[in-house]
């Protein structure tokens, strides 16, 4: 593919780099407001014609994304007036006596299964609002549990096949299962995770000290008090648990997520809010967060019309010349990288042709032996979530919801902390690969 921008017009290849890197330096500056800056830059791209209008609508834009995350939004909003999240708040405190770093524990690990089994993005909807239950009872920061979501869903959706969307990529295009997914990544998940907190407490020892008077006040308290409103609470625990059951069954009852997550909060709304609160309802949903994934969307989209990820990723594989452990590792690393700075599914369904196109190439006896190459993608595409802010869709929902609340992740906070944690998890994966598979 070395004509591979022969196609297309230089000024398009140009103005769609310039266009992405300025708006991608303007958010790191944070001197706007990040949707502001990503539709912007979309709709600088569509006028002056490097997008196609239709392209945008159609090809560019992830729907399932967007609706997925209006309808658990909703879900979580509605849910929120029951009660329940301050019940498990208080119930999970007292579990372990108020200490933070067993709460940290706790949370990270509900985090981390909760992105293997559903998406990552409804996980941190459902875990971010219990984070603020339980920091406001112990009076405690809470950005270490708000980062500890993020990383942690990140890590716990690369696991399995359905715990990120670039898994499910390279499962349906490579017929590994969900087996092989857990039996292979599972290890270095592990690994990751232990790292991972580890770095997390010796970030934040200094914010991990609670006042024993606040331990004795939380033991105390009846955590039934908080359910204030029983019949909505069983309307929606029936409703979250059929929508949770639909995410694990997608793929048998062939139904997308988004679909069932949007039915799920349309018949909570139905049978669990009154009319004069509809508006209230809706006006809860991050539209800020879900702005700037649809800008980011067409950005990205207009990188991949001009070529610019098709270049990348086959420069990528010219250089490994064959060798199976440098492709393994040169894919790991740069995965990791990119996913970092841009959507990790537009790179993961440029590279998966590539890969294949290799696999032919090299005449494999073995389809098998190119699965080594397949879990580095998958490593490096979810773990590289974790080294910007804008690196996975879980890291803006949380931030979004943490501004809405007077905590505002930055840009830069967050990659002083992402950055490195996705360095080491890079390094624990490379060597994970290295010695099970070469």
């Amino acid at each position: 593919m070395d004509d591979v921008f022969s196609i297309v017009p230089l000024w398009k290849l140009i103005g769609a780099i310039v266009v992405f890197v300025c708006v991608y330096i303007f958010i790191i500056l944070e001197k706007m407001n990040r949707a502001v800056l990503a539709i912007s830059g979309a709709v600088l791209m569509v006028l002056v014609g490097i997008v196609d209008t239709q392209d945008a609508y159609t090809k560019h834009i992830d729907w399932q994304t967007i609706f997925l995350l209006i309808g658990m939004m909703l879900i979580v909003t509605v849910t929120k007036k029951t009660g329940l999240f301050q019940y498990i708040s208080v119930k999970a405190a007292q579990k372990v006596r108020g200490n933070p770093i067993k709460v940290l524990l706790m949370l990270s690990t509900i985090t981390a299964i909760g992105s293997a089994i559903l998406d990552n993005v409804t996980t941190v909807l459902l875990i971010v609002p219990i984070i603020f239950s339980i920091t406001r009872i112990l009076k405690v920061k809470p950005m270490p549990y708000l980062i500890a979501a993020i990383l942690m869903s990140n890590i716990g959706g690369t696991a399995t096949l359905i715990g990120d969307p670039p898994n499910i990529m390279i499962g349906t295009s490579t017929h590994l299962n969900f087996n092989d997914f857990i039996i292979n990544l599972g290890p270095p998940v592990l690994l990751t995770m232990i790292a991972a907190l580890v770095m997390l407490w010796l970030i934040y020892k200094k914010d991990f000290a609670v006042n024993a008077d606040r331990v004795e006040e939380l033991m105390k308290i009846d955590a039934s008090s908080y359910l204030t409103d029983k019949v909505l609470l069983i309307k929606c625990l029936v409703v979250l648990s059929l929508t949770l059951i639909g995410f694990v069954l997608h793929s048998v009852i062939h139904i997308e997520a988004a679909v069932i997550a949007l039915a799920g909060a349309t018949i909570l709304m139905l049978i669990g809010t009154k009319g004069h609160e509809i508006e209230g309802v809706f006006r809860s949903v991050e539209w800020v967060t879900i702005f700037f994934f649809a800008g980011l969307f067409i950005l990205v989209g207009g990188l991949k019309d001009v070529g610019v990820i098709s270049f990348l990723a086959t420069k990528v594989l010219e250089l490994t010349a064959g060798n199976e452990t440098f492709t393994s590792m040169l894919i790991l690393w740069v995965s990791g990288i990119a996913s970092s700075t841009i959507d990790n599914i537009p790179f993961v369904a440029t590279m998966i042709p590539l890969i294949q196109d290799m696999g032919a190439q090299m005449h494999l006896a073995d389809p098998n032996m190119l699965n080594p190459v397949w879990w580095s993608l998958a490593l490096g595409a979810c773990l590289g979530g974790n080294g910007t802010l804008i690196g996975a869709s879980a890291n803006l929902v949380v931030a979004g919801m943490a501004e809405r609340e007077g905590h505002k992740i930055t840009y830069m906070g967050f990659l002083k902390i992402g950055a490195p944690i996705t360095f080491v998890s890079l390094v624990i994966c490379s060597i994970y690969v290295f010695i099970v598979y070469h």
